[in-house]
């Protein structure tokens, strides 16, 4: 007996309305900025950003063509978040040589074109399964290149990017999708093992001895890169996704404590013998010091002066180009939280975050209704990582966590950052085309299988196919 399972609509036209829908908010947050800083808007004023919705308008052909069931709102939600991010970096260097939204406009055409040619490349996401180790190795390339003489850079005190002739760029974040890469085909392959055996103490079941490598590893590639690299955010972000990943595939909490237990012992250690460290938790815990406050290098500066600009934005903010945002450290980049709260106040910065929230719970949602253990950990974790990251950042800018100098996905200034996070993106529209296109359930296949119960989206579904229910078609 043969059965579809959900035949799903693509709802492609649903996402090219709401993606042009998008880019239109875009492009006029872009006006209003140079309008408010006094700029001169001439007939040409729309192109840079039209240039950008172009490259948007590709992918979402390309998922037409291969990916005709992916889910609809990721793709005009992370266009808009970047549409939003060069706009307002474009009406920051309005005021002050601070920003380069070429550049940013440079790199997310190439993100995204990136993130179209994976889309169009990589038919099936359970592929990636095959090479764990190759990911493990490219891995610790890429996090290996900044320290390698001639070619690594140094820059505020954190050593994690490398020149690349035209510019700089920063492995470490092409690092984390690679790991998350072999983390996922690592724990779907040895999940059973991990959950059968093990150590019971009263509630809570410990793995063994020899199941504690990842979990390890994850702990020492995070302290490798705090010790070397100097660099306390990649060392939370990496971390929180290996642990993140260890309790979606193995739903114990005991996993959790250990990584607890592991993350207090590293906190500690880089507080007592890590001098940037330090530094960054005085900042935190004592903020508004005026011996801190003043400090020529590694002072409270940048963070307090973002949490005036939020403060004298309010409500409803100044208005694009209206603010002061310049007058914050990086307002491009590390802060540029702190200039969309100024310029656009409370109720705008909670619209970028909302847009955030949808964007995973998105993500989420591909992990759930895709039907192999990889891809529900893969999705799981780069969502997860997402979250992550976001809140991270958002705790330093108002001093709820240290400041770590993580970028804001898609906002913030960074080209290594653009292009690992649409990535991210296209990996998991991958993922959710597999996860909502219609499934043929044999009762002699194992659904779940390698290649089982999928139906290539080339393939009409005969209207026989669809189940009865109640006597009734559907």
């Amino acid at each position: 007996m043969t059965e579809v399972i959900s035949p799903a609509r693509p709802r492609r036209n649903t996402e090219l309305a709401l993606l042009l829908g998008a880019l239109a908010i875009a492009v006029g947050a872009d006006l209003l900025g140079m309008v408010g800083t006094g700029a001169t808007v001439d007939s040409t004023a729309w192109v840079p950003l039209g240039v950008f919705g172009a490259a948007t308008l590709v992918l979402h052909v390309v998922l037409r063509l291969r990916a005709p069931y992916a889910d609809p709102f990721m793709l005009p939600v992370t266009a808009l978040l970047n549409g939003l991010g060069i706009a307002v970096i474009h009406r920051l260097g309005q005021d002050a040589a601070l920003a380069n939204s070429t550049s940013q406009l440079v790199w997310s055409v190439l993100a995204v074109l990136v993130a179209s040619a994976l889309v169009f490349l990589v038919r099936d996401h359970r592929l990636l399964r095959r090479w764990p180790y190759l990911f493990l190795a490219a891995s610790a390339i890429l996090l290996l290149l900044p320290l390698v003489p001639g070619l690594g850079l140094s820059m505020y005190g954190a050593r994690i990017w490398i020149d690349v002739g035209f510019g700089t760029f920063q492995p470490g974040e092409v690092a984390k999708i690679t790991l998350a890469i072999f983390f996922a085909g690592h724990l779907s392959a040895n999940r059973d093992l991990i959950l059968l055996a093990g150590r019971r103490v009263g509630p809570l079941t410990f793995p063994r001895a020899r199941d504690l490598g990842p979990l390890l590893v994850a702990w020492l590639v995070a302290l490798g890169v705090l010790v070397f690299q100097r660099d306390l955010g990649s060392a939370l972000l990496f971390f929180g996704m290996f642990m993140a990943m260890l309790y979606i595939a193995t739903s114990r909490f005991s996993w959790i404590l250990l990584g607890l237990g592991l993350i207090a012992l590293g906190a500690v250690l880089a507080f007592l013998f890590m001098p940037h460290v330090t530094a960054r938790f005085e900042i935190w815990l004592n903020a508004f010091d005026p011996e801190i406050y003043h400090r020529d290098f590694g002072g409270s500066y940048q963070v307090v002066q973002g949490l005036f600009a939020m403060a004298s934005g309010g409500l409803m903010g100044t208005g694009l180009g209206a603010g002061n945002p310049t007058q914050v450290p990086l307002s491009f980049s590390d802060m540029i939280l702190a200039a969309i709260g100024e310029e656009l106040g409370f109720v705008g910065l909670a619209a970028v975050l909302v847009l955030y929230l949808l964007l995973v719970t998105r993500m989420m949602r591909a992990a759930l209704g895709v039907r192999d253990a990889f891809g529900k950990v893969l999705a799981s974790g780069l969502a997860f990582t997402m979250a992550w990251q976001v809140f991270v950042v958002m705790g330093g800018v108002t001093l709820v966590l240290p400041l770590t100098g993580l970028t804001t996905p898609f906002l913030a200034a960074g080209g290594s950052s653009l292009l690992a996070n649409w990535i991210i993106v296209g990996l998991v529209l991958r993922i959710s085309n597999a996860a909502r296109r219609p499934v043929v359930v044999d009762g002699m296949v194992n659904a779940s299988g390698p290649g089982a119960g999928h139906l290539d989206p080339g393939t009409a579904l005969p209207a026989a196919a669809v189940p009865m229910r109640g006597g009734e078609a559907r």
